[in-house]
């Protein structure tokens, strides 16, 4: 039999002294937010019973509070077993807090509440979302503005704050017996805590260095000292010597000189006094227009020492030209959650797709009770939604990351009936939104983005006498159409054997109201490109699974880039993918494909590549194709490179220098990372590379790699470059850790820092790799 030892019992005055600190602390981190004495942080701090809700029979009292670190939650919970890990969830992990009933299951189970006392924690990752109410409007108000505030307060933080808010939780949470001293062993269960595996006569060493007063134990200043020695980064430190004079100062001068010399910056005179303005915590600096070692590392770590170049997260590409001309961030099958077979169906999917910056959803409509279609994958067990709220929701969220025109790609299998009820809750619901006729009587080809802000577009079938949506549409009630049915192209037995029940038909009787909801965006079957002879209207489009795409992108590239100057194509996953897999979008975009819908519920190599070309321009969801995919003479064809005018061939010269506060990912407590770097390169397959780093064995906090890696491109306005970080395993597959991708046109040259990303695409608070970037003209 196993004896647990327990904690020997805590006086009253030894608890009261730790309640004092614990106070303390929470007021420090306060403080570090900026956010000293605010009167909903201290309600955060002491929590409050709320009532967390799952479903119409399950609604439970439940206590909620914040920590003292200012950045976890904890929740009571009633279930035996439970670890205390499972019971926190950190700020980092919120994308939104919504007040009101404004999720599906405050919808359905929460309407006899008052919205006023309503809230609801929409989490970044796949996690349900977390529906409260609170025991009066006061208490709901404290829990809205104050994780509001926490998290508008934490994202604006710079790097170096919130590392030394990362490393005192840290240091808080190995000092075990909370006397806010460290002694050696909680030193170096600290060490593992940040992920650094260090000998014990290297522990040991930096204890002794630091313990000046002998006491076998660190606090205060000895503690502050640890955290200097810990966070020293002596590879900017070499960088900043070489620019500094003897006293540790750089002069604006030089400071010109680094960012023209080995930033490439062109407007340097121009950027270096207002860098030090902006960074430079010394005054005495400061007055004197110089920069410290800490002022220079603030700017490496900012926006401007990002190797994203920060001019690119504005729109700043044309964005007058046709629709045709742009690629459109898409999503397939917007409304599942998981996997196409089985998988929830849920409007929250359409909000999270909206808000990463997507331009183009799928709404697959049938027939549903009480005359009210619903969205759904046809033939299979996914969940059903109602059209209306489904409407509601790109509403409210269509316009909230783009002002730029979203399409709503209609697959329709509803009755006449219903489709009218369909144009019915479209037109009532969306209003002005809705585009239903043409943009400044533009009668030959498409409208620009620009033209088309703020609107709704629908993409779907139109009646045949209404061949010319442009030029007015006759009075025709309703008539058959050609049916598109991707779901009936799904690879599974239980689905084929539904279509084959249901006798599927090759026509679908199409309602008038609905057919006059479509003006740019008319469904068409591929019949063959144009012959010039008898070109097809521009507002024409036809859907290809992604194996004929590939097919036509491999066999008739050239003809392709000519089909999609003029046309819009749309592309969506092979009905193999039940599991809702994704295929690289990179070859149809290199053939201009514009629609190219991936499903953006599942992370992976594909929706990193996707999101990394969308963050371009904006993060609008709209980048204009490079000329020579929008010059109705081209001859590019990118499986057969040529000679031409497709820009200038470069060389990239990468160096990997280091790694920074890499996240564990494996949560046991002895395990530490050991990370290597592979850089990646998606664009014309000539292009397409891949090298890595060594592997770093026991070092996730501070890795030095130190490597250089050189990469020609050939065309380089179709080049992305991933960076992608994982913790090696010898008898297993290596453990993703973090990744970064950007388009090579948005790459910034000399020493930059790639803030890396979570396999789900948000940002980690601190975990960074620092590289060295050359570019230069292949001769």
């Amino acid at each position: 039999m196993q004896c647990i030892r327990r904690q020997p019992k805590r006086t009253a005055s030894q608890e009261n002294i730790l309640l004092e600190q614990s106070r303390r602390v929470a007021a420090l981190n306060g403080i570090r937010l900026g956010l000293k004495d605010d009167k909903d942080l201290k309600f955060l701090l002491k929590g409050s019973q709320l009532l967390k809700v799952k479903s119409s029979s399950w609604r439970k009292e439940r206590f909620y509070k914040l920590q003292e670190d200012c950045k976890t939650i904890w929740q009571e919970s009633k279930k035996v077993l439970r670890s205390p890990e499972s019971q926190i969830f950190s700020i980092e992990d919120i994308r939104d807090v919504r007040s009101g009933h404004k999720t599906e299951g405050m919808e359905k189970y929460a309407k006899d509440v008052p919205e006023y006392r309503c809230f609801s924690i929409i989490f970044k990752d796949q996690r349900k979302n977390l529906d409260l109410i609170a025991s009066s409007e006061d208490d709901a108000n404290h829990w809205i503005a104050g994780l509001g505030k926490i998290i508008a307060h934490s994202n604006s933080m710079n790097q170096k704050q919130k590392l030394q808010h990362w490393i005192h939780t840290c240091l808080r949470k190995a000092d075990k017996n909370k006397d806010n001293k460290m002694s050696l062993k909680e030193l170096k269960d600290f060490l593992k805590e940040v992920n650094i595996e260090v000998d014990d006569y290297h522990a040991k060493k930096i204890f002794q260095h630091c313990d000046k007063s002998k006491t076998e134990a660190l606090e205060d200043d000895e503690i502050e000292e640890f955290y200097k020695i810990l966070t020293e980064r002596k590879e900017i430190d070499s960088i900043f010597q070489m620019y500094s004079d003897p006293e540790g100062f750089m002069s604006c001068q030089n400071l010109v000189r680094f960012l023209y010399e080995v930033q490439q910056e062109e407007d340097a005179v121009v950027a270096a006094p207002a860098l030090i303005q902006r960074y430079e915590p010394n005054e005495r600096a400061k007055r004197g227009n110089a920069m410290t070692k800490d002022g220079f590392l603030m700017y490496l770590l900012s926006d401007e020492g990002n190797i994203f170049n920060p001019s690119h997260r504005k729109v700043y590409q044309d964005m007058t030209q046709p629709l045709s001309h742009y690629l459109v961030s898409s999503s397939h099958n917007t409304y599942l959650m998981e996997d196409q077979i089985t998988g929830p169906s849920s409007t929250e999917a359409y909000i999270r797709a909206l808000t990463k910056g997507c331009r183009c959803v799928e709404l697959d409509c049938w027939d549903g009770p009480n005359s009210e279609p619903v969205i759904y994958h046809g033939y299979t067990l996914t969940s059903k939604i109602l059209f209306s709220d489904v409407i509601k929701a790109i509403k409210n969220y269509a316009f909230q990351t783009s002002p730029y025109p979203v399409i709503i790609s209609l697959e329709n299998h509803c009755s006449v009936e219903q489709q009218k009820v369909m144009a019915q809750h479209m037109t009532t619901i969306l209003q002005d939104m809705l585009l239903v006729a043409p943009v400044d009587g533009n009668k030959s080809q498409f409208p620009s983005p620009e033209q088309l802000k703020g609107k709704i577009l629908v993409k779907g079938k139109k009646l045949s006498r209404q061949e010319d949506p442009i030029n007015g549409n006759n009075n025709l009630e309703a008539e058959d159409v050609s049916d598109e049915d991707e779901a009936a192209e799904i690879e599974d037995e239980s689905v084929k054997t539904k279509v084959e029940q249901k006798g599927k038909s090759d026509t679908l009787k199409l309602a008038k109201e609905l057919s006059d909801t479509v003006v740019y965006c008319k469904s068409v079957h591929f019949e063959g490109f144009d012959d010039p002879s008898h070109p097809r209207a521009f507002y024409e489009m036809s859907s290809f699974s992604e194996s004929k795409a590939l097919k036509l992108a491999q066999e008739s590239g050239t003809s392709f880039i000519h089909h999609n100057i003029r046309h819009l194509s749309r592309i969506y996953p092979a009905g193999w993918r039940t599991d809702s897999s994704n295929y690289s979008p990179v070859d149809l975009w290199n053939v201009g494909c514009q629609i190219v819908a991936l499903n953006f519920q599942t992370a992976g190599t594909e929706m990193d590549v996707y999101q990394g070309r969308f963050q371009d321009n904006g993060f609008s969801g709209y980048v204009l194709k490079p000329e020579f995919l929008r010059d109705e003479q081209t001859k590019f064809n990118p499986k057969s490179i040529t000679e031409g005018t497709w820009g200038t061939k470069k060389k990239l010269l990468l160096k990997i220098i280091s790694g920074q506060q890499l996240p564990k990912v494996n949560k046991s407590k002895n395990s530490i990372v050991d990370p290597k770097v592979t850089i990646e390169i998606y664009g014309v397959q000539q292009d397409s590379n891949k090298k890595q780093t060594k592997v770093i064995e026991n070092n996730g906090f501070n890795p030095n790699w130190n490597e250089e890696f050189t990469f020609d491109i050939e065309i380089p306005a179709l080049a992305l470059v991933r960076f992608v970080v994982e913790d090696f395993d010898m008898s297993t597959k290596n453990d993703f850790i973090g990744q970064y991708t950007l388009p090579f046109t948005s790459l910034k040259q000399g020493y930059r820092h790639i803030h890396l990303l979570t396999k789900n695409g948000d940002p980690y608070s601190s975990s960074t790799l620092f590289v060295f970037v050359n570019i230069q003209d292949c001769e």
